[in-house]
């Protein structure tokens, strides 16, 4: 996939106005991710996408605990100074893109790495097992 098949894709899934205003979400997107990833999932998101968003991804250095989904997009409403609502609707429409250029395989290691509750923000169901 190409940098602008991705933007464009973006723009489609978050019905953004222009491209810069989805070109800005993917790379507050991609950057907050970036910080959440280490290993082989890190590597091979990496790897997928073309560049910049590679660049953006693999310059963020990962965190020594991610956050929960919860801050995670907290720190996107900061970064793009919006709602908490306007948040998750970003980081959605980044991460159903993501998820259709990773492909699902790459998308479940993902989500095996990280803290319960992004799952809902890759638009899928939470499931965990009750402790």
């Amino acid at each position: 996939m190409t940098w602008h098949h991705l933007l464009q894709q973006v723009r489609d899934l978050g019905r953004y106005a222009t491209d810069h205003e989805a070109e800005r979400v993917l790379h507050a997107v991609l950057a907050a991710l970036g910080g959440q990833l280490i290993g082989e999932e890190r590597c091979d998101l990496a790897a997928a996408l073309p560049e910049p968003a590679r660049t953006t991804f693999a310059s963020q250095i990962p965190l020594t605990q991610p956050l929960d989904a919860h801050t995670f997009v907290d720190t996107i409403a900061t970064t793009l100074g919006t709602t908490t609502e306007a948040a998750r609707w970003d980081t959605g429409a980044v991460l159903a893109a993501l998820t259709s250029l990773a492909g699902e395989p790459l998308t479940c290691r993902v989500l095996t790495q990280l803290p319960h509750g992004y799952a809902l923000l890759y638009g899928r169901a939470d499931l965990t097992a009750a402790a």
